[in-house]
């Protein structure tokens, strides 16, 4: 039995169902059995039905008073049952189905499980699922409910689903070692993979739950350890000289660090000086002074005799690094370049060539910096800029333009310590946790519709002043046509109605990287007033000017992201004002535009993101090289991350490269869910 088969051999899919599975990500009798339900509907235990709310889904058990009556409106055709418990009586209906009209008998118990209506007193049951008392076939137990795609009913996905457990019956092969089954009093894999779906009460669904998280945790855990031990472990890294002091370019500096730069600085110096990789994620919230720090690092690699690599997600972003990165360090003599595709032939090539000889001390660029023929004298140290955007894979790439360089990865996602060192588990952490003194709070409003008159004069009153304006809308759906219409709409309606007479720009995903450069120029030169968008205006784009940001249909976006954008603003010396636009009456939105306007602290606005909404995809855009999470929710989580934790690290002093007999198991866990050459296993 091969986990690997395609579902197609299942019994009961075929190809046309095969296709239909294809677009839930189920190719596989693995991916099968391991599509889990998203929730569960409780068909066990009979309620009174006196007892019932309002709305409440819910089953009953109850004794048919009479026959099934026929009422036809048009083409509608209802079929009323009356029945009754010993509490009260309860009329159920179905919609055009003829077969049940001999189907139930007067003076028998059935039980139906549906929503209920409760209009005072007045029981009402639609379309339920039914079985004669003493048969389980839709009832009398707890079913499970799937994330769907039309054209496939939960009956048939339950039905597959079953066939595959069928299939794989007590023959999957256990990943996790005997002494953490023991220890952790774990269930074994064949039973939690079924239990997961079919429970025979919440206690069991529970312990296979609890059992998939762990090893879905684990393997991650262990497969990012063995990553940092690839880093660390066999390889001796660069020692910078001791004599070459960060203090020069610190006592120089126009403005003073705050305590907490000071302190990231010290642990990257301290990595620096030692033989040991580096290999750090600075963590530090929008403007809270991160791009300092790396210049800071990049002086005392190049005063040390190396070449620096500085990696960017966008032309925009690694441009305005350079102009950061020469108005500190042009003075000390250090040399930076550009290299994004925009560059000519002729320039790359001269590019390539200084750098090559070691004429150019730090290249700034983006993912142009991964092509092969670009190559470094002496690299010392690699900064990635916006980790989310960059994968594993890639951190690899440019580190190995080096004799194991030191690497800096940094990132402005506040991201809940607990999760960081899953996510980053192969990263040493360090954290900017506090603002500079001269940033002024960005007041942030959470409005509905009805203000759109207000907002719009506001708007208008800060623009006469001088200032600029973002506006964004959010990805309405998965696709671009979609997304850019909404776009163009918006900015149709405001070019030529709402702010007429005013410099009204757009951008989204569609455009040509160069047209989009060119509109983010414009914007930062003070050409344009107000710029429509999707999310797509870049992270970390400093446009001083820019004084309002309001965030259209606020709901759809995840706090993380919210705050991201907020970030866009309050980069100059004005008050900035960030308005939140929602259409929803939802107590979880209220709740998660409270948290926006109440805090700016991105670490709070995360651990609540979590909290509301799951882990999710987390970045919104998604760890390259590493798989999601199937089961596990790392908010709903942590006590189960915490027990990983401590083990993990225990294999990771006993046994680093998983070569004893015990963890052969768990060395073909992380070999069947990771990408091996990545990994180095």
């Amino acid at each position: 039995m091969d986990l690997k088969n395609d579902v197609k051999y299942v019994k009961g899919v075929g190809p046309n169902r095969a296709s239909l599975l294809n677009k839930l990500g189920i190719y596989t009798l693995d991916d099968l059995i391991s599509y889990y339900p998203r929730t569960y509907e409780d068909r066990s235990v009979p309620k009174p039905i006196m007892g019932i709310k309002d709305g409440e889904e819910c089953l009953i058990e109850a004794v048919v008073l009479t026959k099934v009556t026929e009422i036809k409106r048009g083409r509608l055709c209802l079929y009323k049952l009356t029945v009754r418990d010993e509490t009260a009586s309860c009329n159920i209906t179905w919609f055009n189905q003829s077969y049940l009209k001999n189907i139930f008998r007067i003076g028998v118990k059935y039980k139906f499980y549906g929503k209920v209506t409760n209009k005072n007193g007045r029981y009402e049951m639609n379309s339920p699922v039914f079985d004669q008392t003493g048969i389980n076939k839709n009832t009398g137990k707890i079913i499970p409910i799937y994330p769907l795609t039309y054209n496939l009913s939960q009956n048939t996905i339950r039905q597959i689903i079953q066939n595959g457990l069928k299939t794989v019956e007590y023959e999957l092969e256990e990943n996790m070692p005997n002494y953490i089954l023991d220890r952790e009093k774990l269930m074994g894999k064949d039973e939690a993979s079924y239990k997961i779906h079919f429970p025979d009460d919440f206690e069991e669904f529970k312990k296979a739950r609890e059992r998939l998280v762990f090893e879905e945790i684990l393997g991650l855990q262990l497969a990012l350890l063995t990553l940092k031990n690839k880093y660390v472990k066999d390889k001796i890294g660069i020692s910078l000289k001791k004599d070459v002091g960060m203090d020069t370019i610190i006592k120089d500096l126009p403005f003073e660090l705050t305590d907490a730069q000071k302190n990231v600085l010290r642990e990257i110096n301290d990595d620096m000086e030692s033989q040991k990789i580096m290999n750090r994620l600075l963590q530090g919230d929008v403007g809270s002074g991160k791009t300092i720090v790396s210049i800071i690092a990049t002086y005392k690699a190049v005063k040390s005799g190396y070449q620096v690599a500085i990696m960017a997600p966008t032309a925009i972003l690694a441009n305005q690094h350079l102009e950061s990165f020469n108005q500190t360090l042009n003075k000390y003599g250090v040399r930076c370049e550009l290299l994004v595709s925009s560059v000519t032939k002729k320039k790359k090539e001269e590019i390539l060539s200084r750098l090559e000889n070691g004429e150019i001390n730090v290249l700034i660029g983006t993912h142009a910096l991964l092509e092969e023929n670009v190559r470094f004298r002496d690299l010392g140290l690699v900064v990635t800029d916006e980790q989310h955007r960059f994968g594993v894979r890639q951190r690899q790439i440019i580190a190995s333009k080096g004799k194991n360089p030191d690497v800096l990865v940094m990132t402005a996602t506040p991201i809940p310590r607990t999760l960081a060192l899953i996510l980053y588990g192969d990263l040493d952490i360090s954290i900017i946790n506090e603002l500079p003194p001269n940033r002024r709070k960005i007041e942030t409003y959470a409005v509905t519709s009805s203000l759109n008159e207000r907002i719009n004069i506001f708007i208008k009153k800060q623009i006469d002043q001088g200032r600029q304006a973002y506006i964004v809308c959010p990805l309405v759906e998965e696709t671009e046509e979609i997304e850019a219409n909404a776009v163009l709409e918006l900015a149709e309606e405001y070019k030529n109605e709402t702010f007429k007479g005013y410099r009204v720009e757009y951008i989204y995903g569609k455009l040509k990287p160069k047209e989009k450069d060119e509109i983010m120029q414009k914007f930062k030169e003070g050409k344009i007033d107000i710029l429509i968008s999707t999310t797509v205006i870049e992270v970390g784009v400093n446009v001083p000017n820019a004084s309002i940001m309001v965030v259209e249909n606020a709901e759809r976006f995840g706090l993380a992201a919210l705050h991201q954008l907020r970030g866009r603003v309050g980069r100059g010396e004005y008050q900035s004002y960030c308005i939140l636009k929602y259409n929803s009456k939802s107590e979880i939105v209220r709740k998660r535009m409270q948290t926006m306007t109440s805090t700016n602290d991105g670490f709070v606005i995360a651990e609540k993101d979590l909290e509301l909404r799951g882990t999710g995809d987390f970045f919104g855009t998604k760890q390259h090289g590493i798989p999601e999470f199937k089961i596990a929710n790392l908010f709903e989580d942590v006590q189960i991350l915490k027990r990983v934790q401590e083990i993990a690290l225990k294999i990771e002093q006993e046994d680093p490269k998983l070569e004893k007999s015990e963890n052969e198991p768990l060395k073909k866990l992380i070999q069947n869910k990771f990408d091996l050459e990545q990994l180095n296993l």
